[in-house]
């Protein structure tokens, strides 16, 4: 039986904080990396040379936000593993973690082949979506490169999502490190055309980060491989069944789909600020990336809470998945709220950082204070869906991002940026309304579902009728 007390407490105990820390500061030290490779990238392509500085910078913009567009789904429902495997793994359920970890190896794969597929056709989807004709040529070639590193990604997700919920996460932040020094060093020689290496500009930045995703994926099966291979090596003939296979892919389904509705949206106002001109989309690209950047910590502290919360609820522990909850709402907010205070005082020298362009770091540091009044919204909503992704509860998050940000949030961005005349800044606070509805709405569902008693998401139904 839970208290009263216990269960209406808005503050989380000392112990569930020191013990969302001790995973969360991990896995977004994780996400941090990942993110840090396209910081680099959008670095030094953006101090290439005075003259096609934005040009390079816009189309590692447009060529990121294309690959990212198409392969989000694909990250997204491999996110399944994390109400699978950790649920297992509280429930102390081996077989059912091993069925977890080589279902999501078969589930990158076949991922992978369409992914591949639309990035080679990057050329006349960028034409169609009327991107700027001197950019478009470039970003395509850009994407086409990225192609060869989706697979490694997608098994990287695969491999870090189940190694989280064992809560090992040193071999994830050694492969992490060591990539994006590789990917830097890369990134160097190839753009600039340092060492042996010729001058390959944007096309040099795209290389450098197919190779570093492969030798991510090499580093962290090389690290891990005493927890990975016993559990890929165990025989289960049912990991091919159809039924469980389709149940697996009807609950990470959401979740991808959710991942393309929050970062479609924020694609389609990057492709109407391509409309307002190459500067406009440079500007946009400074400050989203410094956005997404302080995003992966609350990020990582979701991706936290959906273990904690699914090993809570593997083991019946409902006390436990509350606490969880309540420790990964007080970081990720905390976070935001330190972070948007330097966007709001600073956002000019953040700017700079990124580009000498006068009139890119003009546009960008106007709208690098609305990164700052969107930062808690953005805490709140990522960290209310890893919640609820804990809890097995994948649906709910995927028609929140439907309401908050295609039927409220774009709207408004095309009525104050396009018609209105407001331009970046307006087709950012269409982001500000929607971030702030989808904040708000999820936290609700997220005090309602903790108050039910969850029961562990069952995959292979025929053996869990056995061990009954």
């Amino acid at each position: 039986m839970t208290s009263p007390s216990a269960a209406g407490r808005i503050f989380p105990r000392r112990g569930e904080l020191r013990s969302m820390l001790r995973l969360a500061i991990p896995v977004v030290i994780v996400q941090v990396g990942m993110m840090l490779m396209g910081v680099v990238d959008t670095v030094m392509v953006g101090h290439m040379s005075p003259d096609g500085s934005s040009v390079g910078l816009a189309a590692v913009a447009l060529g990121h936000l294309y690959f990212f567009g198409i392969g989000v789904f694909g990250m997204g429902t491999l996110m399944v593993l994390d109400p699978v495997v950790a649920q297992a793994v509280g429930a102390r359920d081996e077989a059912a973690v091993a069925r977890g970890m080589q279902r999501g190896v078969l589930l990158a794969v076949m991922l992978a082949v369409p992914s591949v597929a639309i990035l080679l056709a990057a050329g006349p989807v960028l034409g169609w979506a009327r991107q700027p004709a001197e950019v478009v040529p470039l970003a395509a070639a850009y994407t086409v490169w990225l192609a060869p590193g989706v697979l490694p990604f997608f098994l990287f997700i695969v491999f870090r999502q189940s190694l989280q919920a064992f809560r090992r996460t040193a071999s994830i932040v050694v492969a992490i490190v060591v990539a994006n020094l590789v990917n830097a060093a890369l990134n160097w020689a190839l753009i600039f055309g340092h060492g042996p290496f010729g001058r390959m500009g944007v096309l040099g930045s795209a290389w450098a980060t197919t190779a570093s995703r492969w030798l991510l994926l090499a580093v962290l099966v090389a690290l891990a491989w005493r927890e990975i291979a016993p559990r890929l090596r165990q025989r289960h003939p049912e990991v091919w069944d159809s039924e469980p296979l389709l149940r697996m892919v009807r609950l990470g389904v959401p979740i991808g789909l959710q991942y393309v509705l929050e970062f479609g949206a924020f694609a389609c106002v990057a492709l109407l600020m391509g409309w307002l001109g190459t500067r406009q989309m440079a500007g946009h690209q400074v400050a989203i990336n410094l956005a997404s950047l302080t995003f992966m910590v609350p990020l990582g502290v979701g991706d936290a809470a959906s273990v904690l919360v699914g090993h809570a609820v593997g083991r019946a522990d409902a006390t436990g998945a509350r606490g969880a909850a309540r420790a990964a709402l007080i970081c990720g907010a905390g976070f935001m709220c330190c972070t948007a205070l330097v966007f709001l005082i600073v956002p000019n020298a953040l700017a700079r950082f990124y580009t000498s362009d006068v009139a890119v770091v003009t546009i960008a540091a106007g709208l690098i204070p609305l990164a700052g009044v969107f930062q808690v919204f953005d805490g709140l909503q990522v960290v209310a869906g890893g919640i609820l992704r804990g809890l097995g509860e994948t649906r709910v998050a995927m028609l929140v991002n439907l309401l908050g940000y295609w039927l409220l949030g774009l709207p408004v961005s095309w009525l104050l940026g396009i018609k209105a005349g407001w331009g970046p800044v307006g087709l950012w606070w269409g982001l500000v309304l929607g971030l702030a509805v989808v904040a708000t709405v999820l936290l609700v569902r997220v005090r309602i579902a903790l108050r039910r008693q969850r029961t562990r998401v069952v995959i292979d139904q025929a053996a869990a009728l056995a061990e009954v």
